[in-house]
């Protein structure tokens, strides 16, 4: 009998990154850009002595500021500020020497770029030989009164830039990047589901997605990565941080835990799809197997994608799984006897169930599914 293919329609590139658009915390940041980009535009004329003359830079220093997190947005500023300061004074040192000329132009900046090498001003490393490009040929023989002006005017659009994040501090990251991870669990479920699907179908299967994205699983994991690193800057400094709501370090166990069932799961999808397709290092998949492997696939994929492991409910899925498995494990035992050959697969397969099945319990079961 054919099981129906359990495989989703994945949502695409373009669909994500416009959900990843319009999420509330980049909404909110689009407002506060706006707002300190107006607030700038409106002081900057007010500068005393020569900076009034050029306002425009303010906004610019207000933009630059803007980042999703508190502490993104000062060191993003300091940088920004630092690059722009080395890059006035590469040019300052041009102008009170030979002065910009069609070989010292090129060269100042080509040591902008050569300083900014250094690693010293992370975001701000565009700047300096901008800044020391802008000095030279817009400045001209006005350099002193427009360095003075550039860097001033950049300075205020920075200072209210980070006044407007302050006051209006962004939400932590927690709760986006720990629902990533619930979905991140979710999927892993559906992969291994798929595979579960794959191999009781009618052979070879014909469906081939469920191969091509266990590629993809790695991939996530990185992003999954970033996504809490970024969460966890989100919190710094930021007094919306404060509670156990905005605690990581639960998040962090549950990424690890699911990095593990994922490089299981590749595992598992890389040798059944050698298996159907007869790659090369695949080894024959017994008649009798196919039936409980993927009773077993089905079940401890649904332990995977249960969000609470200590809910009653995963109890029940808990033993379904584990007999499953064992069934798996006996069928293997008897087939390797009566065919006197390796159940190479199969072997693999149940192992590396039994091991999601320990990665997937909580702290005080996993002793007790080790044993079992």
């Amino acid at each position: 009998m054919k099981v129906p293919s359990r495989l989703k329609v994945r949502p695409s590139g373009v669909a994500r990154a416009v959900h990843d658009a319009v999420r509330p915390a980049r909404l909110l940041l689009v407002v506060k850009t706006m707002l300190a980009v107006g607030l700038a535009w409106a002081i900057a004329p007010h500068m005393p002595g020569v900076t009034d003359e050029y306002p425009y830079y303010a906004p610019l220093g207000a933009l630059v500021s803007m980042y999703p997190t508190l502490m993104g947005s000062a060191k993003s500023s300091l940088q920004t500020l630092l690059g722009l300061a080395t890059g006035i004074a590469l040019a300052t040192l041009i102008v009170v020497t030979v002065g910009p000329t069609w070989w010292s132009i090129p060269l100042v900046v080509g040591l902008g770029v050569l300083v900014s090498g250094t690693g010293w001003f992370g975001v701000g490393r565009e700047y300096v030989p901008m800044a020391a490009l802008f000095v030279l040929i817009i400045g001209g023989q006005n350099a002193d009164d427009y360095s003075l002006g550039y860097l001033t005017q950049m300075a205020v659009g920075v200072v209210v830039g980070l006044l407007v994040n302050m006051l209006i501090a962004p939400a932590p990251l927690t709760a986006a990047a720990a629902a990533r991870v619930d979905a991140f669990r979710a999927q892993l479920g559906e992969h291994l589901h798929d595979i579960g699907s794959a191999v009781s179908e009618s052979w070879p299967p014909e469906h081939e997605q469920w191969a091509d994205d266990a590629a993809s699983l790695a991939e996530t994991t990185a992003s999954l990565r970033t996504a809490l690193a970024e969460a966890d800057e989100s919190r710094r400094g930021n007094p919306r941080a404060r509670g156990r709501r905005a605690e990581t370090g639960h998040i962090h166990e549950d990424l690890a835990s699911l990095d593990r069932i994922a490089h299981l799961i590749r595992d598992i999808s890389d040798a059944t799809a050698d298996t159907i397709w007869d790659r090369p290092g695949g080894l024959a998949l017994d008649p009798a197997l196919p039936e409980p492997l993927s009773a077993a696939c089905h079940a401890v994929a649904d332990v995977i994608a249960l969000k609470d492991p200590s809910a009653p409910e995963s109890r029940r899925l808990r033993g379904e799984a584990t007999r499953a498995v064992r069934l798996l494990l006996e069928r293997v035992d008897d087939r390797t006897i009566d065919a006197r050959r390796s159940m190479g697969p199969g072997v693999l397969i149940a192992m590396h169930l039994r091991r999601i099945l320990i990665l997937s319990a909580p702290p005080s079961n996993a002793e007790e599914d080790a044993e079992d």
